[in-house]
């Protein structure tokens, strides 16, 4: 499909292939014929009368159809009887090329978990899909990504409410653009805010950048608008962990302020930088604020609406894993909060158009930057000292009262920690140290993904055993009780189609469950992937089918406990090498006794973030 001469003055440009139908199956002659068959369907046929193409209808059409070319330059198949209504059967614009239009969306249809991505022409003249793609990553704080192969190539940072946090897009009396993120739909998406002017995005992969083009009515020709990337600080992780990029200084790679080269006396790429003064994953850390930046990698961010900043700071710093802190929205003020977990990845400085961001340090860094002047030392000594003359005779007049109300306060915290840390779990005891280690220390290169409960890593044991870590939340729903619950249940459960629990480790404020390694992850990586669901056929969904239903049912009537799961969904269905399905997540059970057959619950069950609609017994 091209966009065409329309007008004999030429204010319309030539020939500009925008969509092509086929770019898998080529016919390999001059002839193609373009049909509605008699299903209704839209079919591309070669001169033997082979099927090159078809629309992929998801059902049989009954009303009479049209194909009609709108002036968009979506093709679109519909009702005859529609008129205007943009109601489809089928649309071109769901299935990008190496083209964007506007109009298009960018993303994804979560309903039906189609996804739209734009994908480069392998060459010039081979429309067959290349490796350069963009497209928009579903995570909880979303962001479009451009790839390069398998690799991040360049990432625009999350949405602000205004803007990407790389901000490439900016006001102009061109076009306008919109992101859109609910429980429908995830996509971006520009409109021509003037109806003359004519423009497309392409992405190229002979030079590996995404261009828009202006069509220049004088010239006759199209005009480069803007290209990224720009510069070599919009490549993905230039600079390492810590490390920001910063145009115009020689070199370009710097360490954050409160960090330092890994690598001694310069910011190596490889290896990025290290903080220079070490945490202490307590409330004794602190924030440094850092102003106008491109927010880093966001796969590992968490994304809470409801709450201010003032609230993000506090859930932040209760949390050991978490790093940074900002507004998710920075419309009136600010609102909402993204927290980052793990190393903080692919930052670089934008003055004047980047956003504010909170780092967390230790309480020694943040004293070393801002230590007070002589002036300041001298009048909060001298209030302090006047304080302690006033209060000094009530101190001492409470003092035994005091003490004693202490004494009964630590003795009812020890008693509630023996009772915490003493649990009689049946399974063995990992030390934090072997699974730091066999996961290098929570690397984020080793995550494997985030529930409402936490963040679950890959690891190896000395031994050579891969296992699957669960690192509990401290800002998460599950607490003590949902850990002693699903380790006790696991310990007692013994099933092909059940996760097995290996072990865990509860040290200090650390809470970790231990489980087998499942290489092909989650079912919904294979069901809500455009790509990996056509990997499974009928008779690999009919074995994943019953296998989960036999669980189900020794869950329900073979096992010593009658259990009722509670959040079965496909993110909890885990799969081995051999795909064979095993049901996780235990944290939310019910169990009954062997002639119980219902129970209560004040508590909302189902995983915090993880589904649409709750369930309350």
């Amino acid at each position: 499909m091209m966009l065409a001469d329309k007008e004999p003055n030429k204010s319309y440009p030539p020939h500009e292939v925008v969509w092509v139908a086929n770019r898998l199956n080529p016919i390999n002659d001059s002839f193609g014929f373009l049909m509605i068959n008699k299903t209704g369907n839209l079919v591309l046929t070669s001169q033997s009368n082979i099927v090159v193409w078809s629309a992929y209808l998801s059902k049989e059409v009954q009303t009479p159809v049209v194909l009609q070319l709108l002036d968009s330059g979506n093709l679109v198949l519909r009702d005859e009887h529609d008129g205007d209504s943009e109601t489809y059967f089928w649309q071109s614009f769901d299935y990008p090329s190496d083209t964007l239009l506007p109009g298009m969306k960018l993303g994804w249809d979560l309903k039906t978990g189609l996804e739209r991505r734009v994908t480069s022409w392998k060459s010039f003249d081979d429309p067959s899909p290349g490796d350069f793609i963009w497209a928009i990553e579903r995570q909880d704080n979303p962001e479009v990504v451009m790839w390069k192969g398998s690799r991040k190539f360049y990432r625009t940072g999350p949405w602000n409410g205004l803007r990407f946090s790389a901000p490439s897009l900016r006001p102009n009396p061109i076009f306008s653009f919109s992101f859109v993120s609910n429980d429908v739909e995830l996509y971006y998406t520009f409109n021509i805010t003037n109806k003359a002017v004519i423009s497309r995005i392409v992405m190229n992969q002979t030079l590996y950048v995404r261009r828009r083009f202006i069509w220049n009515k004088a010239t006759q020709s199209w005009e480069l608008y803007s290209d990224v990337p720009r510069d070599q600080c919009d490549t993905y992780g230039l600079c390492g962990a810590y490390g920001i990029c910063i145009i115009g200084q020689s070199p370009v790679c710097q360490c954050l302020k409160g960090f330092k080269p890994k690598s001694g006396g310069y910011v190596d790429r490889s290896q990025g930088c290290v903080r220079s003064k070490p945490l202490n994953y307590s409330r004794q850390d602190g924030f440094i604020k850092f102003t106008e930046l491109k927010l880093p990698d966001a796969t590992s961010s968490w994304v809470s609406k409801s709450m201010n900043l003032k609230e993000c700071r506090e859930g932040c710093l209760e949390n050991s894993s978490c790093m940074a802190y900002t507004n998710s929205d920075i419309r009136g003020g600010g609102s909402g909060c993204a927290m980052w977990f793990g190393e903080l990845i692919d930052m670089r400085d934008f003055p004047g158009g980047g956003q504010d961001f909170y780092i967390r340090m230790s309480a020694s860094e943040i004293g070393a930057k801002g230590e007070p002047t002589t002036k300041i030392v001298v009048i909060v000594i001298s209030t302090a000292a006047l304080l302690a003359v006033v209060l000094i005779a009530g101190y001492l007049i409470r003092k035994r009262r005091r003490n004693i109300a202490e004494k009964t306060e630590n003795s009812r915290e020890t008693d509630q920690e023996n009772e915490d840390q003493n649990i009689d779990l049946e399974l063995p005891l990992f030390e934090l140290a072997t699974i730091a280690n066999a996961t290098d220390n929570f690397s984020i290169n080793n995550k494997l993904g985030e529930g409402g409960f936490g963040p679950v890593y890959k690891g190896t044991l000395v031994d050579g055993q891969e296992i699957a870590v669960k690192r509990l939340s401290k800002i998460s729903e599950q607490g003590l009780k949902e850990l002693k619950n699903e380790v006790i249940l696991f310990s007692k459960l013994q099933h092909r189609n059940l996760v097995k629990l290996l072990g865990c480790c509860i040290q200090g404020e650390e809470k970790l469950l231990i489980y087998e390694f499942m290489p092909n992850k989650s079912l919904d990586s294979f069901i809500f992937d455009q790509t990996r669901r056509t990997l499974l056929d009928w008779s690999q969904r009919f074995h994943i089918i019953c296998g989960t239903a036999r669980g189900l049912l020794y869950l329900h009537q073979d096992s010593r406990l009658r259990i009722i799961h509670r959040d079965l969904k496909a993110s909890n269905v885990l799969l081995d090498q051999d795909m064979n399905p095993k049901i996780s997540d235990f944290g939310l059970v019910r169990t009954f006794g062997g002639d119980e057959t219902e129970g209560n619950t004040n508590r909302v069950v189902g995983t915090y973030c993880g589904t649409k609609a709750f369930l309350y017994d």
